[in-house]
């Protein structure tokens, strides 16, 4: 395959899903598996909680809403917790105390792709989220998080305090559940075929070469 010509792999994906910050990892192990492809990823959005308003939520009552109880989710998080450390990767559930609308999350990863590190921007809330419990309700940890991948501190903020991308981020995330995508990860493969779930590293290289050689 030309070197020109990458295969694009579009992630739909939300920063406050566990399985996205495993599968976002699980597929930089896939790329690495096939270094002699080149690819483009796009970060796309998804809203896992649309129902959540702009300023958050506590997190028990999120897991009271969405589980029952927060001890009904106890459970669950064992599980994933078991899944993220597999990886080398912790998520520390207890200390998240907040469960953010995660649309500015959304604004930001788009804003750091105008400098190609929407990844980068993309492990950092993640990071902030899973690992360290931060609230990413609060504008300031919002701003320092653009400015520690490279975006400017004052830009940002104001850009945070606007409307600007608002209405694209919630069309991109309404199309994405019009196109039928419920779960995610998702990872879209040439805009051809998709494959849901945080899949192993060697089932997301293969799709990779099929892509890249049906190409």
């Amino acid at each position: 395959m030309p070197n020109n010509q990458p295969v694009r792999i579009d992630v739909v994906s939300d920063v406050v899903c566990p399985w996205c910050f495993i599968g976002k990892h699980r597929l930089e192990k896939a790329l690495a598996l096939k270094p002699d492809i080149a690819v483009e990823v796009h970060w796309r959005p998804f809203f896992l909680n649309d129902w959540i308003p702009r300023e958050g939520i506590s997190r028990e009552q999120y897991l009271t809403t969405k589980f029952g109880s927060p001890e009904r989710y106890k459970g669950i998080a064992q599980r994933v917790t078991a899944a993220a450390a597999a990886e080398g990767l912790v998520y520390a559930a207890d200390k998240v105390k907040r469960q953010p609308n995660t649309l500015d999350c959304h604004r930001l990863i788009r804003w750091a792709e105008g400098i190609g590190k929407a990844a980068e921007m993309k492990q950092r809330l993640m990071d902030l989220y899973f690992t360290q419990g931060a609230d990413l309700t609060e504008r300031e940890t919002l701003v320092q998080a653009a400015a520690d991948i490279g975006l400017d501190a004052d830009t940002v903020r104001a850009q945070l305090a606007s409307d600007q991308d608002v209405a694209q981020i919630e069309q991109d995330a309404q199309s994405a559940k019009q196109a039928g995508i419920e779960g995610v990860p998702c990872f879209i493969f040439g805009g051809k075929f998709a494959i849901s779930g945080a899949q192993a590293p060697e089932d997301l290289a293969e799709a990779l070469e099929r892509m890249a050689n049906a190409e």
